[in-house]
């Protein structure tokens, strides 16, 4: 049975429970881009509200799942990168979907941010060994990586230690890596289509991230310092 129209709330009663969940921070004064992407999820996940679709962990299990097929995906090599960046987006929504269905529906838990937030961790893992298997250094993925999870890791812990909403947005949220990872593939493909500067394609995506992640770290660790200080 489909959701009767007043169980979905307008934008901006989504965004003001929205907010609610994550510290306060308000999406309708974030930076365009971050912005643009949750009201877009937002009519999406609304639409599946109103066509009856309730599970927000069956939403986060499939974007999961799409986002193991990257690297299986492009195992073929990089005439197979343009799959692997829509599966990518696909997933990228799947993930953000999951959580507005949450919010709308009333099934927002603490648990059900804990696996959402883990399922995202295991997904840009999944990104990076795609990167590495179309030939990017290992080092650098793992690098990239591991600045991804600390950035994750230093905010989420210093809200537990007081500090009263997600400090800043910084250059490398997760709309920015969803993107650079769409784009970088989409990059490899056209120069697997042309025969020349694979590897140097993928070499270049992975020092964009690793510069956009680690400028982003460095802008979240001075605005914890400057709460918590």
């Amino acid at each position: 049975m489909s959701a009767p129209a007043s169980d979905v709330r307008d934008w901006d009663g989504y965004a003001e429970r929205w907010a609610a969940a994550h510290g306060g921070y308000d999406p309708r004064s974030a930076p365009p881009l971050v912005r643009g992407w949750l009201r877009i999820s937002y009519e999406l996940g609304a639409a599946l509200v109103r066509a009856g679709v309730r599970s927000p962990n069956a939403v986060t299990v499939l974007g999961l799942l799409l986002s193991v097929a990257v690297p299986l995906t492009v195992i073929g090599g990089g005439g197979w990168a343009f799959a692997g960046a829509v599966l990518v987006l696909l997933s990228a929504v799947a993930d953000t979907v999951d959580g507005v269905l949450a919010v709308v529906t009333g099934r927002a838990s603490r648990l059900g941010q804990v696996y959402d937030s883990a399922a995202d961790r295991v997904a840009e893992a999944c990104w990076l060994v795609a990167l590495v298997l179309l030939g990017g250094p290992a080092w650098l993925a793992v690098a990239c990586g591991g600045v991804m999870w600390l950035h994750e890791y230093v905010r989420a812990r210093a809200t537990v230690a007081g500090m009263s909403d997600i400090g800043t947005v910084t250059v490398a949220e997760r709309p920015t890596r969803v993107l650079v990872t769409i784009f970088g593939l989409l990059a490899v493909a056209g120069a697997s289509a042309l025969g020349r500067w694979e590897s140097a394609t993928v070499l270049a995506v992975l020092v964009v991230m690793a510069a956009l992640t680690s400028a982003g770290f460095t802008q979240l660790a001075i605005a914890v310092r400057r709460a918590l200080s």
